[in-house]
């Protein structure tokens, strides 16, 4: 537990150094924050903060720096977001969201987030339900079943599945006209749940067949899901970053391989609101050097995807949580007004 002056001194050094990127000294702080302190009742309270591995001091320098954890305490119980300091979405121009074409708008939104932050932004395009519209069989040779199905938009996916038995094609015709008949419309989940107590008058073949269909309809569905990252070079003016080829390779592999922005972003759609990751605290965030902020967006009530900003624990917080929110909702209005 830290008392009212270490928490001031801490606060002013966090934001000092966001504001210099230089190590904070003593004097610096005495001014920065505002005390009537002695330097020896500083270095004392700094020591102590050091101690709790809150700040650090880089062998080049006699300043202090905020560690990891320093940066989460930081933000969870010292940073204020003047909430008046947001413009309102009604009020915002942003002509690069086309509200007529979704995939305009995620990209453009991670553009916004990139140029607005002068780091990278990155936006999970929204997941798309599996509900089909029309389904059909089609027999192959060697006991492959090409799946055809139609998605309510019109958009038509292909598979091919390999089954236990041949089929002939009146049976194919028989369990697509089925699933037409009383599953038209309803998501794939919802298919394979009612499958498992309402195929008992079909055969059990025709019945193993209809549950694969479903199965690789809903594979489908989450393969769609798709990461626009836009503003990876802006890391190489980050000196954090730049001075570290390694590292800064390790970066780029990140936004290459998308996979861990992707389990990053899945858990952001499970929280309320902002959320701030701090790496080196958690497996969430998988580089140290990095800060996530992230922000989850609706459509019609819904969470349905996520966006944030990614860039060094030097950032400017309180400004990324208001570029992170206003666009979230301006990518919910885009994409509601598509709808």
């Amino acid at each position: 537990m830290l008392d009212d002056r270490a928490k001031l001194l801490l606060k002013a050094l966090v934001e000092r150094y966001i504001a210099d990127g230089q190590p904070v000294g003593s004097r610096t702080l005495a001014k920065a924050a505002g005390m009537e302190l002695s330097p020896a009742t500083i270095r004392n309270v700094m020591s102590d903060l050091e101690e709790l591995g809150l700040i650090a001091s880089p062998h080049t320098s006699a300043g202090r720096i905020p560690t990891a954890k320093g940066y989460r305490l930081f933000v969870d119980t010292m940073l204020t977001v003047r909430r008046e300091s947001l413009s309102p979405v009604s009020e915002m121009t942003a002509p690069g969201l086309d509200a007529g074409q979704p995939h305009r708008v995620i990209s453009q939104a991670a553009q916004m987030l990139s140029s607005l932050s002068q780091f990278v932004g990155v936006v999970m395009a929204p997941r798309r339900t599996s509900v089909f519209r029309h389904i059909e069989f089609l027999s192959l040779s060697d006991r492959r079943v090409l799946v055809i199905l139609v998605s309510p938009d019109g958009e038509v996916q292909n598979r091919i599945i390999h089954t236990q038995v041949s089929f002939t094609q009146s049976q194919l015709l028989e369990a697509s006209n089925f699933l037409n008949t009383h599953y038209a419309g309803l998501t794939m989940e919802a298919v394979r749940e009612r499958l498992r107590t309402e195929v008992d008058a079909l055969r059990g073949e025709i019945a193993e067949l209809m549950k694969m269909a479903v199965d690789i309809g809903t594979e489908a569905s989450q393969a769609q899901d798709e990461v626009v990252v836009s503003g990876e070079r802006n890391l190489l003016s980050v000196s954090e970053f730049s001075s570290d080829m390694g590292n800064l390779r390790r970066m780029f592999d990140l936004f290459e391989q998308k996979t861990q922005l992707i389990r990053l972003l899945d858990v952001s759609a499970q929280a309320d609101g902002i959320r701030i990751y701090i790496g080196g605290e958690s497996q969430v965030v998988p580089y140290e050097d990095l800060s996530v902020v992230t922000a989850p967006y609706e459509v019609d009530g819904q969470v349905v995807g996520t966006l944030g900003v990614i860039g060094p624990q030097r950032m400017s917080y309180e400004r990324m949580i208001q570029i992170v929110d206003v666009t979230s909702k301006l990518v919910g209005n885009a994409l509601s007004h598509h709808k």
